[in-house]
């Protein structure tokens, strides 16, 4: 009988903006960062959207623009902690949302990214 506690990866998705004073590549570079970070601890990116320099709903550190990108992945649940204190390290990250998906929601990503309705267009010009 095996009584070892089984470990289960849990979906989730992240959203963080980036100061606007950088450069569409130097933007790149901080996205990767955080995708790399994620899979050098064993997550699994499924989906990553740049969603580009958009407005912000209010101002952040005087800031009214900044670029967004957008993650989606299955990890283990220590790595959120390591993910998000990365992002209040960097400052370059002006804001940051990790969620854990629910099975609905899940789903819900894997028909928009199949049939491709809600997407951005920045992302669908990748496909």
């Amino acid at each position: 009988m095996d009584i070892t506690p089984k470990v289960f990866k849990t979906n989730y998705e992240t959203t963080f903006i980036v100061v606007p004073e950088l450069s569409e590549a130097e933007q790149r570079v901080v996205a990767d960062k955080f995708i790399n970070l994620i899979k050098e601890n064993g997550g699994e990116v499924t989906n990553v959207e740049q969603w580009g320099l958009r407005k912000l709903a209010y101002p952040i550190n005087a800031k009214y623009n900044g670029y967004y990108t957008y993650v989606e992945f299955t990890a283990l649940g220590e790595l959120i902690q390591k993910l998000e204190r990365e992002y209040g390290y960097d400052e370059k990250v002006l804001r940051f949302l990790t969620v854990k998906l629910d099975k609905h929601s899940f789903a819900y990503n894997q028909k928009r990214r199949e049939h491709g309705f809600g997407m951005r267009k920045e992302s669908e010009a990748k496909k």
